[in-house]
């Protein structure tokens, strides 16, 4: 997050920076889960941690050209998930817990407070 920086306006900032998805951050709600990890990332060290949120549209066409050089050194490609390719797949996807969570989410069994996720 940047100085004085809401989390959904640091969400709505990533999104757009990372996918192009310009969001007003008012409609992101609150967090439906986060992860805590400790290492490395982007030539900084310590503890990390992610906040997802839930955010639904019919269609994007993701624009990749405002990522960090760090991240576009760890980025594989992109595409849409349905929940029956997440729950197909042999690829690691993450975060871990990712495919319970939506499926929980899709079922209308939307956590009361953010899940923790491995």
């Amino acid at each position: 997050m940047e100085a004085g920086e809401s989390l959904p306006a640091a969400a709505a900032r990533e999104l757009r920076e990372e996918i192009g998805l310009a969001v007003d951050p008012r409609r992101l709600g609150r967090p439906v889960a986060y992860r805590v990890e400790t290492g490395d990332r982007g030539g900084m060290s310590g503890i990390f941690r992610d906040d997802f949120f839930l955010h639904r549209l019919d269609r994007h066409r993701v624009d990749v050209d405002r990522m960090e050089p760090h991240e576009r050194d760890t980025h594989a490609g992109h595409r849409w998930w349905t929940l029956d390719d997440l729950a197909s797949t042999s690829d690691v996807v993450y975060p871990v817990g990712l495919f319970t969570l939506l499926a929980d989410i899709l079922a209308d069994r939307l956590p009361p407070y953010p899940s923790r996720l491995p």
